[in-house]
């Protein structure tokens, strides 16, 4: 493993996927996909029943792309017919789009850590030794879920470790921090089996008065949890943090930062969110005083490393976030051309990228009645 690539990419999401394609198109020769599991292993493991929020439409007949393709002229919809395709489906999708531009994927690699020394990267893996002139970044946001954010919350269970709410056993159980997506769409599941759910939420996302589902909880989430609103199913706890969790004979008490215990039969259900994966790389990066966001260029390339790229849900740049694969995607080309302008690869499938609504270089285009991310 001694021959240095042009590019490695971490990880074979969306985005690892999304812009190695874009590599493929440019004729780019030398490079790789470095990923710990499988293609698509955060969304493999979703719960069972667990869907995208965000609809997958097949209407590129009409100069819309699908909101969930991660490559132009592609269709989750129309691959898997699945408006609201599940975790397992989405990665059938993600295994088609690799096979037909015949990426070189290599799948069981951990990357342990990163260096760059005279200008090339050195990528320590549990296979060795991986070298390149430029790295992607696209372990994603999701693959390690937030285990211990109190005291106590190793006796819960976090959401993204549950094969299946129908596996759940017990009657009335207790959701923390669930207040986002997840937490509602666990809700919902338990609810559709006559289970009880209580909620507790540090923030009241079902309240926020914004469009941007980054910030507030989404259309599809809230139409679908709306019932249980009203039903005996349901009771929402919200503005109120868990400080603690212990074991009792009678199964958990849950402490709260309002002094209110709350008393449960079964683990608590844990929706705290996920580290994300660029903790694995923080010799490389430097991150935001307020958000704790990886900074980068407006070429979504680390300010402190060069030749270190930014893809998928962890990239902020300012107030904007883009942590749905219909806003994080309209990056990919702008790093491929980066990296192609350097390499001397073809960049005319930019075009298309940008007749498909894939290239947003203007970021003041993100805001007001002008939105496009």
């Amino acid at each position: 493993m001694n021959n240095i690539h042009d590019v490695i990419i971490v990880g074979a999401g969306p985005s690892g996927i999304g812009i190695a394609a874009l590599l493929q198109q440019m004729e780019c020769t030398s490079y790789l996909i470095l990923e710990k599991e499988e293609v698509g292993a955060s969304f493999l493991q979703w719960p069972k029943e667990m869907r995208f929020i965000t609809p997958s439409f097949p209407a590129q007949g009409f100069g819309q792309t699908d909101l969930n393709a991660i490559v132009p002229k592609t269709s989750p919809a129309y691959t898997l017919d699945m408006e609201h395709p599940t975790g397992e489906a989405y990665a059938e999708y993600l295994d088609v789009v690799a096979d037909h531009f015949a990426l070189p994927i290599r799948e069981g690699v951990q990357v342990n850590h990163i260096d760059k020394n005279d200008g090339i990267f050195s990528i320590d893996t549990t296979q060795g030794i991986y070298q390149s002139r430029f790295v992607v970044w696209a372990a994603g946001q999701y693959q390690y879920p937030n285990l211990n954010p109190f005291s106590g919350a190793e006796l819960g269970v976090h959401n993204s470790l549950i094969p299946s709410w129908r596996e759940m056993e017990g009657d009335d159980f207790i959701i923390i921090g669930g207040g986002y997506e997840s937490g509602m769409d666990a809700a919902f599941h338990l609810g559709c089996l006559g289970k009880r759910a209580t909620l507790i939420a540090k923030t009241n996302t079902w309240e926020i008065d914004d469009s941007d589902p980054s910030v507030a909880l989404s259309p599809y989430t809230y139409s679908r949890i709306r019932h249980l609103l009203v039903s005996d199913l349901f009771t929402v706890v919200g503005n109120t943090s868990v400080t603690g969790i212990k074991s009792v004979a009678s199964g958990y008490d849950i402490y709260t930062n309002k002094g209110k215990v709350f008393s449960t039969a079964v683990k608590p259900i844990l929706a705290t969110g996920f580290s994300g994966s660029t903790t694995k790389i923080e010799n490389l990066v430097t991150r935001g005083e307020h958000g704790g966001e990886v900074l980068v260029n407006d070429k979504d390339e680390s300010v402190v490393t060069t030749g270190l790229f930014l893809a998928g849900p962890e990239l902020r740049h300012d107030d904007h976030i883009f942590c749905y694969i219909y806003k994080f995607r309209q990056r990919f080309a702008v790093i491929a051309e980066m990296i192609g302008q350097h390499l001397g690869l073809d960049l005319s499938i930019l075009e298309e990228y940008k007749r498909e609504n894939f290239y947003l270089d203007d970021l003041s285009m993100c805001g007001g009645e002008r939105c496009q991310c």
